[in-house]
């Protein structure tokens, strides 16, 4: 992961077309504008069901698969 420090007003290019700029900046709340092209899909994470597991289905490790196998 890269990690970059920007301050209010300075902006990130993302390849050719992605521009991430610091809208404003108020205690522990960052605000972040996004540029990209109109099919770019742009979604925060907590609402991109592709990464989220279903909030009733308890989540498989190798433990609980072996204490339900004995």
């Amino acid at each position: 992961m890269l990690i970059l420090s920007r301050q209010c007003n300075e902006s990130i290019h993302l390849g050719d077309h992605i521009v991430l700029t610091i809208v404003s900046i108020a205690g522990e709340k960052v605000r972040i504008g996004v540029e990209a092209p109109d099919g770019i899909r742009i979604l925060r994470q907590e609402l991109d069901k592709h990464n989220e597991a279903p909030a009733n289905v308890p989540i498989e490790t190798p433990q609980s698969q072996q204490r339900r196998a004995a």
